[in-house]
């Protein structure tokens, strides 16, 4: 163990720049590296600029509710925008003033809308844009809307971003912990010159600040959230797990074995990346385990799959995604839901659920 930890300082260090060889400044301008990205702490947000104004959340979903419930404990107003329903009538056992789209729209200083992206297209043009008048603020917790173009401002408006990293529930637990989920913030029109401010004072009020938020654009955002979950996230680990459970079982090894080493163990790994990184999970795992890592992990995520990787990216950042999803959401999206119907079958999620009842806490009588 000793001398892997001492392997992992020694690699650590980066190793000395070789020598650049002339190029053109067209070129050495592409491979440029990015700048720095700004951090903004509580030290660094003047939230008065939050005082007399009412935000409406729109939506009371799990991030609606969770940002919310934030901004209200840091005394901001805090009005909910939601249609009648559940989501109405917890809104109002939460204590909030809960009013229908439109005239939270027009009674709010920030609209803050979050909604499903395949929503806010229709919902903005029917409730809420002929709200948005000069002097008013725009925000948003993901810039798809905004970046495609389902959401076209007025001018006269500020439109900013103010995105934790991670679901709703795990905002609202941290902040009430007395920390933060970190997050990012993000300008896209700054018609007062002050949107920025606005910004890092919502992130503060919603406890982000604390953590520590990155500056950055929307375009940024948009297309490096749409390319993690489906690459990585989502498509990557959901697809992996899938093949590693069929592959033992088709061999004949007993599912419920499969289901362990595929899918249940993968969030004790995670767990040690999230905390201290990827070096440390090395550390701890064995050595028989570490050197698999080296030996096959490259022969079954091959070259060939970045090359993917890179394609799905143009196909973010060109909008045909986001094209292919409006016209699925707009049919009622019967292949997201053909999709789910299958998933629901899979042996993994039938296995998967017998196992999961057998480690139920089971309340002592």
């Amino acid at each position: 163990m000793a001398t892997k930890k001492a392997t992992a300082k020694t690699t650590a260090k980066a190793p000395a720049a070789p020598a650049k060889k002339a190029c053109c400044r067209k070129a050495c301008a592409k491979k440029a590296a990015p700048k720095a990205v700004k951090i903004y702490h509580d030290k660094d947000v003047d939230d008065s600029v939050l005082k007399g104004k009412t935000i409406a959340v729109i939506g009371f979903g799990a991030q609606g509710r969770a940002q919310a419930l934030c901004l209200r404990d840091s005394g901001v107003n805090v009005i909910i925008g939601v249609r009648a329903g559940k989501s109405f009538k917890a809104a109002k056992a939460a204590g909030f003033e809960t009013l229908s789209v439109d005239k939270a729209a027009k009674k709010a200083d920030i609209i803050h809308i979050l909604l499903p992206d395949e929503s806010h297209k229709k919902v903005y043009a029917e409730q809420i844009a002929k709200y948005v008048t000069p002097g008013k603020t725009l925000c948003c917790s993901h810039g798809f809307a905004y970046v495609f173009k389902n959401i076209v401002p007025p001018e006269g408006v500020d439109v900013i971003m103010v995105a934790p990293k991670g679901p709703g529930t795990e905002v609202r637990r941290v902040f009430e912990e007395g920390f933060g989920c970190p997050g990012l913030v993000a300008v896209f029109q700054d018609a007062s010159g002050n949107a920025m401010q606005t910004a890092l004072a919502i992130a503060k009020g919603e406890g982000l600040t604390r953590g520590g938020v990155l500056e950055c654009t929307m375009q940024q955002e948009t297309y490096e959230d749409l390319f993690g979950e489906q690459n990585v996230l989502c498509g990557g680990i959901v697809d992996l797990m899938k093949y590693g459970f069929e592959t033992l079982i088709e061999a004949g090894y007993p599912p419920e074995m499969a289901y362990f080493e595929c899918i249940h163990e993968a969030k004790l790994i995670v767990d040690i990346i999230y905390n201290k990184g990827i070096a440390a999970m090395n550390a701890v795992i064995s050595n028989t385990a570490e050197f698999g890592e080296y030996y096959n992990g490259p022969k079954i995520i091959t070259p060939d799959v970045k090359k993917r990787m890179k394609e799905s990216l143009k196909r973010i950042e060109s909008g045909e995604f986001a094209k292919t999803w409006m016209k699925e959401a707009e049919k009622g999206a019967p292949t997201l839901a053909k999709k789910r119907e299958q998933l629901a079958k899979h042996p993994a999620e039938v296995v998967g659920a017998k196992i999961r009842q057998l480690f139920e806490r089971k309340a002592s009588k």
